[in-house]
């Protein structure tokens, strides 16, 4: 009896590393920062991901920390060794330091990966 529980406990801990490699998802830096924008003035930056698993990606939602920021991101599965993009836009309507999050939920390897925006809007120069 021993023997076959210790067997099942060896196939579910295999099964779940097989998982864990087969959809892996790496991004290229998980903060950006602006430095000083102009206020009025939306600002868009592209995080590039790759998939370094054996399964294809798929981005199953991005949430942002406020309305203030517009995600965006590879709608189609992205193949394994291909890349794909999480895309936000600032939109600076607010003076002073911003520090905004995007939740990524994925099938990949984490399951949630959370990507930072920060910079300052500075009045617009005339």
């Amino acid at each position: 009896m021993k023997k076959i529980l210790l067997a099942i406990v060896c196939l579910i801990s295999f099964a779940s590393y097989a998982q864990t490699d087969a959809v892996s998802i790496v991004f290229t830096s998980t903060t950006h920062d602006f430095g000083e924008i102009q206020q009025g003035v939306p600002q868009t930056f592209s995080f590039e991901f790759k998939n370094t698993g054996t399964e294809p990606i798929i981005i199953q939602s991005v949430r942002p920390s406020c309305g203030c920021t517009t995600p965006g991101w590879t709608k189609e599965p992205v193949e394994p060794g291909e890349k794909g993009y999480v895309q936000a836009t600032y939109n600076a309507a607010s003076l002073g330091s911003f520090n905004k999050s995007l939740t990524v939920t994925s099938n990949g390897n984490p399951a949630s990966i959370v990507l930072y925006i920060k910079g300052a809007v500075v009045e617009a120069k005339e």
